[in-house]
């Protein structure tokens, strides 16, 4: 990964060594641990997808960002290789670096996955879940040229890649285009991507994506709240409502005329479903 010093980005943090990886992230308020966990694509980053949540939640909680090892400012060793329990330990690493015995997850698409991977496996650290347009079971998505995995860095590409996310085109605006952009190519960028995950396949194609099985579902007895946008292209709402019916301990709000960014999309009433669902703990 290129030096950080070189160059400046919103998305560059503080930096901590997280079971040897050198890991950026954001910390800020002060009160029991919530930690926002970003989605993948190209340019992804923590600060990205949460840039505008996290001084709001950090009124009332602390808040930590980190990009998770392959994505954004984080560290990526040479010859790392990438698969769901190495993106659990590094969170669980990034964890122990800060003393964070237990937390609340908030999880986006990917980092959805992601937290209910380590609440399978770790749930004694794991105080409750928020869940938004996560992979659930086995769905079919189409190859399209504008897949992050084909994505080749220009302005015009990532506009025409990020119009796919929400119900609204209008939501992506010139500086998210710009600033992804930038994380392309000073952060490792497309190739770092490409390493994360398998080709999907020419344009047209379907492919079977799979998600972690409702049988695995079924044993997460943490609280859960799965907020998932009705119109969602890239993970389906079905997704959701397997979430919300194997988890034992599950509710769920579909968000009409809302796609895969819920955080940004329905701002105010994620954060009002959040603040709901957590506020005891402040």
């Amino acid at each position: 990964m290129n030096s950080q010093a070189t160059f400046s980005h919103p998305a560059i943090g503080l930096s901590i060594d997280a079971g040897g990886i050198r890991t950026n992230y954001h910390d800020a308020g002060k009160g029991y641990p919530v930690v926002l966990l970003h989605g993948s694509g190209a340019g992804i980053t923590g600060w990205e997808n949460w840039h505008d949540i996290m001084p709001r939640l950090a009124e009332r909680y602390r808040v930590l960002v980190p990009d998770i090892i392959g994505f954004g400012f984080t560290e990526r060793p040479e010859g790392t290789q990438y698969k769901l329990k190495l993106w659990v330990q590094h969170l669980l690493d990034f964890l122990d670096a800060l003393h964070v015995e237990k937390a609340v997850l908030i999880g986006n698409s990917f980092g959805g996955a992601l937290a209910l991977a380590l609440a399978m496996r770790n749930a004694h650290r794991v105080e409750r879940l928020i869940l938004m347009g996560t992979p659930a079971g086995d769905f079919e998505r189409r190859t399209t040229d504008a897949s992050s995995w084909y994505y080749e860095p220009s302005l015009e590409n990532m506009t025409q890649l990020l119009r796919n996310f929400p119900y609204d085109p209008s939501v992506v605006t010139e500086d998210m285009v710009r600033l992804r952009h930038e994380v392309t190519v000073k952060a490792g960028g497309l190739e770092a991507y490409r390493k994360l995950f398998p080709e999907p396949g020419k344009v047209g194609d379907i492919k079977i994506i799979k998600g972690i099985p409702e049988s695995d579902l079924e044993k997460i007895d943490t609280p859960v709240l799965v907020l998932h946008g009705r119109d969602d292209k890239v993970v389906p709402p079905e997704c959701g409502l397997r979430i919300a019916r194997s988890c034992p301990n599950a509710e769920l709000h579909m968000f009409g005329k809302c796609g895969h960014w819920v955080q940004i999309e329905k701002y105010e009433q994620f954060l009002a479903q959040t603040n709901a669902f957590i506020g005891d703990l402040a």
